[in-house]
Parts: C-alpha cells; sequence; structure tokens
C-alpha cells in the first residue's frame, strides 16, 4: 500500500463517488485530508464517516471569491499542500441544439473553470514547500467525444489542455501536474444516464465492465506517490480500454 503520511491534501469534490473514494484512500494511507462539497454540513459528514485525518469544507469551485476563502482557511488548517486532486464535476446533458446557456456555462464553470481556480491557488504553496502534485479528474469523453454530452466533454477536454500547459509551467519547480481519464465508473453521476446510454457505453469497453471508484482512486495516489515523480503532462485512462 502506499504511504502517505502526514502529506496535505485537498481532494475537491470529495462527498460522493470517485472524490469521495480518493478522500478515503488518502485519509486510509496516512495524509491529511480535506475534501469539499458544496454544503458544508454534509462535507463535515462524510468527513466524520471516514477513517483518519479528515476534514469536510464547503466550497463551490466555480466562484473566485469561495475559492480564495476556501484555500486560505484551508492552508492554515493544514499548514500547507502538498497534493491537490481537482475532482469536483457536474453534468447537464443534453443535445447541443437543446442546450441552454445556463446548461453550458454551470458545466464549464464547475468542471474547467473550478480546476482553473483551484490549481492556480494551489501552486503557490506548492512552490514554496519546493515540490506538490496536481491532479485534474478528466474523462474519456474529453478525449472521445459523446453525443449529448457536448457540454461536459468540452469541459473535460479544455481540462486536458490545461493540465499539460501547467505541467509544462511548473515542471521546474518539481511540481507534477497529470490527469486521471476514469471511463464508465459504477457512481451516483454515472448511474444518472439514460439506460440506454448506459447500455452503449458497456458494449464498448474491451474489460467487460464497468470501473469502481477504487480503481479510479488508485490511479489517482499512484500520480500523487513518490514513484511517480517524473511523470507529468500525463493522461491516465481508467477505462478497461474503453478509448483504446
Amino acid at each position: 500500500m502506499m504511504k502517505f503520511t502526514d502529506r496535505k491534501v485537498i481532494v475537491t469534490g470529495g462527498t460522493r463517488g470517485i472524490g469521495k473514494a480518493i478522500a478515503t484512500g488518502f485519509a486510509a494511507a496516512g495524509a491529511q485530508v480535506i475534501l469539499t462539497g458544496r454544503d458544508a454540513t454534509t462535507a463535515q459528514a462524510i468527513a466524520a464517516e471516514l477513517d483518519g485525518d479528515v476534514q469536510g469544507m464547503e466550497l463551490d469551485v466555480s466562484s473566485g471569491e469561495s475559492v480564495q476563502k476556501f484555500f486560505a482557511e484551508a492552508l492554515e488548517r493544514l499548514g500547507g499542500l502538498d497534493i491537490l486532486v481537482a475532482n469536483a464535476g457536474i453534468t447537464r446533458d443534453k443535445l447541443v441544439m437543446a442546450l441552454k446557456d445556463e446548461d453550458w456555462d454551470d458545466v464549464l464553470g464547475t468542471n474547467l473553470r473550478g480546476a482553473f481556480l483551484c490549481a492556480r491557488e494551489a501552486i503557490r504553496p506548492m512552490i514554496r514547500n519546493r515540490g506538490g502534485r496536481i491532479i485534474g479528474v478528466t474523462s474519456v469523453i474529453g478525449l472521445t467525444g459523446n453525443p449529448g454530452q457536448g457540454n461536459y466533454a468540452a469541459s473535460k477536454a479544455g481540462l486536458i489542455g490545461l493540465i499539460k500547459s501547467l505541467a509544462q509551467e511548473v515542471a521546474s519547480r518539481n511540481i507534477t501536474v497529470n490527469a486521471v481519464a476514469p471511463g464508465m465508473i459504477e457512481t451516483d453521476m454515472s448511474a444518472n444516464l439514460p439506460e440506454k446510454a448506459r447500455e452503449a457505453i458497456a458494449s464498448r469497453i474491451p474489460a467487460g465492465r464497468a470501473g469502481s471508484a477504487q480503481e479510479v482512486a488508485s490511479a489517482v495516489m499512484f500520480l500523487a506517490s513518490d514513484d511517480a515523480s517524473y511523470i507529468t503532462g500525463e493522461v491516465l485512462r481508467v477505462d478497461g480500454g474503453l478509448a483504446c
């Protein structure tokens, strides 16, 4: 098992699904973890369920003011930052011709702008610490596209571009920046897909099954570990071969 004893970790969107699995994994490996959600009560309740040094805090990643306020308090609580996992994400699935402006803005605001805002705040303490890890949770949909998910695909493709650009900007500061791209994972979000859409995706997975949130968490933890110190700007697919 990978060890992250006393590492200071922030996981956005950590109250359910993949984010919760990531927070659980880091806490079990000895890290100090802050997980976030849009509702403080929910975030604190989820944190209390987990074993280890875990705190829950409110954060709206799409709001610059919220992000700045959160990081100021989170860094004071943790005493620094070693690892940021930008996981917060939403969907508003519709065909492009039916998408409303707010459907586009909400998804891009959370999935892409949110990752940018959080990464920008995380870089400063990592530079002071002379190192760090930033991992963005994107999606294979950002690589392949998907009917009815134009806004989601655009946000996740944009996140890949951000990750690759940021990786080049901060590599000389001993900060690595990578992405994990899950495929069909058994979460609340995937459960909300129409049954026909789920069946269509599942039929294309060479591994013959959906993945688990824990399998994604393991990939994130690898990229955050010392074993991945020479890996940056990478997009690691966790998709059972879906996007091969």
